[in-house]
């Protein structure tokens, strides 16, 4: 099941300005898809396509996840940011289970952060290969729209030890593109698959977005919100989230527990 909505206008963006990684300047109008959660990272994302020219088509998924806020968030993100379209597409992960965002597993609390980014440690947190799922969907998105740029938020700092969010992997998912689609074989296109966070601390990803307007207050990040939307302020997407505006010394806009301090 697909539900769409439209998001912002389809007229052109704004020229391109620096960026936080080389930018890649489009032919004019040119049209990219962008995986957005609703989480920091991909609005950032999101907030960097349209910088750099691309018309950005928003890509979300409905996937079994433990909550929905962060669909709200991700189509208040993609009307705030001018998508010119936004799509959720619904698949259940929760059959396969494996992870605590899919299955009724206890979400890690507290860790401390070192731990986070050990890549011998990968957390239950993770769920089995999503970023191949989800950009197999915005490869079948990108072709259909005759676009040949995908964006994710990827990163592989910040990244709690996930193995999709490795450069070695994005360089595999690159190749898999060249092969797999009708214009790369026909050498009508080549697709792009863009990670302008991959080597950024999430304190230089938040910078990134407020020089970009991007209004985090709207976005959602926490892996176990409470009933009302707030997030914990302890798993380590929290905890990651919320060292990163303490590096930057604002306090992060979004809603938490009220025994969290920002």
């Amino acid at each position: 099941m697909v539900k769409t909505s439209r998001s912002g206008k389809s007229g052109k963006p704004q020229r391109p300005r620096s960026a936080g990684s080389p930018p890649v300047r489009p032919e004019a109008a040119s049209k990219a898809v962008v995986l957005l959660s609703g989480g920091l990272d991909s609005t950032t994302v999101l907030a960097m396509a349209r910088e750099q020219g691309f018309i950005p088509y928003a890509l979300s998924f409905r996937y079994g996840q433990r909550h929905h806020i962060e669909l709200a968030a991700a189509e208040a993100v993609a009307q705030q940011l001018g998508a010119a379209g936004h799509i959720v597409i619904d698949i259940d992960l929760r059959i396969l289970g494996g992870s605590a965002l899919t299955a009724d597993l206890p979400v890690p609390k507290d860790r401390d952060p070192a731990a986070m980014n050990k890549t011998d440690a990968i957390p239950i947190t993770y769920v089995p290969a999503r970023n191949t799922i989800f950009l197999s969907y915005a490869l079948a998105y990108a072709e259909v729209l005759g676009a040949a740029d995908i964006f994710l938020g990827i990163n592989a700092l910040d990244y709690s030890g996930y193995p999709d969010c490795r450069p070695e992997y994005l360089r595999a998912f690159q190749r898999l593109a060249d092969l797999a689609t009708r214009a790369g074989v026909q050498g009508q296109t080549r697709m792009r698959v863009h990670a302008p966070l991959l080597h950024l601390t999430k304190a230089q990803i938040i910078a990134r977005g407020v020089a970009l307007g991007v209004d985090y207050g709207l976005t959602r990040s926490c892996y176990d919100p409470g009933s009302d939307g707030a997030a914990c302020g302890r798993c380590d997407s929290c905890q990651l989230r919320l060292l990163g505006f303490a590096q930057n010394g604002r306090p992060d806009p979004a809603p938490y527990a009220a025994a969290v301090p920002r």
